[in-house]
């Protein structure tokens, strides 16, 4: 494996943590209604598991509501229990056809919680690019065992491989501190 082909794998990896972990940080409510808070729960419906996501449609009418139109009018009711299971701290209000979760303020307790959690989601994300920081560095010794390129070439790829190592987790820790901020603003 050439230098650039292990930096080029390891970028897409570094990457994917990234992109993983900013999605898992938009499911975190801010107070602010998003859809992707509720998209992946998982409703009991037609005798399996299925995402919110693929039996209704999400959307926010206003910044504190988030409206659930079911496409199967049999469905509201298992969509209303799994939102309730779900651990969210919504309590889904059936309106006709459609369902409403109306956000609750979030408490300085519930605040600093949420903190901890995009925490513990932001150094899960920095994990990620750490094993891809790992996995570029092992290809890069297993290639300079192998003959395939020169100590130089090799010293040179694991700069630029902790150079990208440095990039993503700097992008993570500044979307963690812009989530934070939005957490903590009351």
């Amino acid at each position: 494996m050439t230098p650039d082909q292990v930096l080029k794998k390891a970028q897409a990896d570094m990457q994917k943590a990234v992109d993983h972990t900013l999605h898992e940080l938009s499911t975190i409510h801010t107070g602010k209604a998003s859809p992707a808070m509720v998209e992946n729960v998982v409703v009991d419906v037609y005798g399996s598991n299925m995402r919110l996501m693929e039996v209704a449609a999400i959307t926010t009418p206003d910044s504190r509501t988030i409206a659930i139109q079911p496409w199967d009018k049999g469905t509201q009711q298992p969509i209303e229990k799994a939102i309730m299971t779900a651990g969210l701290g919504l309590n889904p209000v059936a309106r006709g056809n459609s369902i409403l979760c109306p956000l609750p303020e979030l408490s300085g307790e519930r605040r600093k919680e949420m903190v901890k959690m995009t925490h513990s989601l932001g150094e899960n994300g920095r994990v990620g690019i750490r094993a891809a920081r790992q996995e570029a560095m092992t290809a890069l010794k297993n290639a300079l065992k192998d003959k395939e390129i020169s100590e130089d070439e090799e010293k040179r790829g694991e700069k630029e491989v902790q150079t990208l190592t440095d990039k993503f987790v700097k992008e993570i820790d500044e979307h963690l501190k812009h989530k934070e901020a939005e957490l903590t603003k009351v």
